[in-house]
């Protein structure tokens, strides 16, 4: 969690969002040694002493918009499958809802890869917490007979590798959705590899 003081008004909230907001454009587009304090502060149009009323340094906005990722990433992927009950259709709503979201989001999308190159702690932090609550969830789906026994941990990282190089391919490089075709295959492949004993 972060560890950065949050504003005690709507004001002061706001304020910190738009340095957030011009951090995560400036990052995106011109990446994280390129960018300045100068040019974040003067694309969110607040002073270069305000940006220190809320974050210590660069490096500081940087963790704070993976942070800000995996939340925003965990909410709609919870959006997405709400209401869906078997595991093998939470997992096909969920692969299409992150594609949409790697669309939506391409710069922090990119935040979150270039962070790996100036704090490896936050980079693994962004996918230990997304691999562990996946895991609770594919453990569960287990017990209930939806998918295959086996390392859960082990089958969320997986998970997470084909749903991360889609993305980058498709939503980072192509800047469009897999063609259906390419979903289908992946969708085949990965319920075919979560499949009960005796089901495939």
């Amino acid at each position: 969690m972060s560890d950065l003081p949050r504003p005690t008004t709507a004001r002061g909230e706001a304020t910190r969002q738009r340095i957030l907001d011009a951090a995560e454009t400036e990052f995106g587009e011109n990446g994280f040694a390129r960018t300045s304090i100068a040019s974040i502060v003067n694309r969110a149009g607040v002073a270069q002493g305000t940006f220190y009323l809320y974050f210590p340094s660069k490096d500081d906005v940087l963790r704070e918009l993976v942070r800000d990722m995996g939340r925003r990433l965990r909410r709609a992927l919870s959006a997405a499958t709400r209401g869906l009950t078997h595991r093998v259709e939470v997992e096909k709503a969920g692969l299409e809802a992150f594609i949409r979201f790697a669309l939506e989001h391409q710069n922090l999308y990119r935040v979150v890869m270039e962070s790996q190159f100036v704090d490896e702690s936050i980079y693994r932090e962004y996918y230990q917490t997304l691999a562990d609550a996946y895991a609770e969830r594919l453990a569960a789906a287990q017990e209930r007979g939806e998918i295959r026994r086996g390392d859960a941990e082990a089958q969320a990282w997986a998970l997470m590798g084909v749903a991360h190089f889609l993305g980058l391919r498709y939503a980072i490089w192509e800047h469009s959705p897999p063609p259906p075709a390419v979903l289908a295959s992946t969708h085949e492949l990965l319920f075919a590899g979560l499949a009960p004993e005796g089901a495939r």
